[in-house]
């Protein structure tokens, strides 16, 4: 497996993640323990040494999965994890990024991650009640103590990233990034690249759009959180079936599946980007590494973005009141 830096860092990890959220919440049941547990292992077998989880999936289960799983390869691999909600009966309750609160919250994680260091600590979503500044200065100061090595935001807005990194220096932004989703170009990856920070793509795969296996009659389950999500409307489905014929197209020239072409797309817009594809299944994970050695021509991209252009996306990718949490 190809190494990539994140930005100017020194955080090294695979070229691929392996976001875990999908094993314990928001895509449908949660996966059998064990089942989750070696898709873990069998991703650190072929390579991968970057995985994605945060308190909140479950809430808890899905760190307590990841540091189980990953407890016999600590050392050779790097585990990102994230803060910045309110947990109450087990349920997400609003926004809480004060730092007492992520000083608990990395307590707690740690222990759940059976480790004594957090490699990314992202905050989750900006809080609009505590300045960036404190955030940024609660992370150093773990960072000082030994107890996190890099500090992340996800979803954040460029006011916000330039803010925070005046303070503590910034590794990472997590936000969605696809062949359907392409707002970071606008702003977030020239800001990106003129910090030196590293971007991970969170729903590479449009959350599973993008491997052509989800058709427009396709019925998801009652706790799938795409049942809510305009983009995943029937009609809307069938309108957007154009990206994902594009990409059979590429695809079956390549001897590949759209997935890997999905993905190959990705590792070819900037060194410093890391996908983190999610999947509970084997074979899946394997489609997905196999996309690290597909190389796409300067040719193939012109193709890619002069058809793309011409496919306009159908529904919001969000509603309306998690829009509201992002780009802050």
């Amino acid at each position: 497996m190809q190494k990539r830096k994140l930005g100017k860092s020194d955080l090294e990890v695979s070229a691929m993640g392996l976001g875990c959220m999908g094993m314990s919440f928001g895509l449908g049941p949660a996966v059998d323990k064990q089942q989750g547990i070696s898709v873990i292992r069998a991703a650190v077998e072929r390579g991968v040494t970057f995985f994605d989880t945060a308190e909140v999936y479950g809430p808890f289960t899905n760190e307590e999965l990841v540091g189980e799983a990953l407890t016999p390869f600590r050392t050779e691999v790097k585990i990102a994890t994230k803060f910045g909600f309110k947990i109450e009966n087990g349920k997400q309750a609003g926004l809480d990024s004060r730092p007492d609160h992520i000083k608990e919250v990395a307590e707690a994680s740690l222990k759940r991650l059976k480790t004594d260091v957090i490699d990314l600590f992202y905050q989750h979503r900006v809080d609009p009640e505590v300045p960036i500044e404190d955030v940024a200065g609660a992370v150093k100061d773990l960072i000082q103590q030994g107890k996190v090595k890099h500090f992340g935001l996800s979803e954040a807005g460029v006011k916000t990233i330039r803010r925070a990194h005046t303070v503590q220096p910034v590794t990472a932004l997590q936000s969605e990034y696809s062949l359907w989703w392409r707002e970071p170009e606008q702003e977030v990856l020239p800001t990106l690249e003129e910090l030196g920070i590293g971007f991970v793509p969170f729903s590479p795969l449009g959350k599973g759009f993008l491997t052509g296996q989800i058709k427009e009659d396709t019925k998801f389950d009652k706790s799938d959180f795409r049942n809510v999500v305009p983009r995943f409307s029937e009609e809307n489905r069938k309108a957007n079936q154009a990206v994902v014929d594009l990409l059979k197209q590429i695809a079956e020239r390549k001897k590949a599946t759209p997935a890997q072409i999905a993905l190959a797309w990705l590792f070819a817009q900037k060194p410093w980007i890391v996908p983190i594809p999610g999947t509970t299944k084997l074979h899946r994970l394997e489609e997905n590494i196999g996309a690290v050695n597909i190389e796409l021509t300067p040719d193939d991209l012109r193709h890619v973005d002069i058809a793309a252009s011409k496919i306009p996306v159908q529904g919001a990718r969000y509603p309306e009141e998690h829009q509201k949490l992002v780009g802050r």
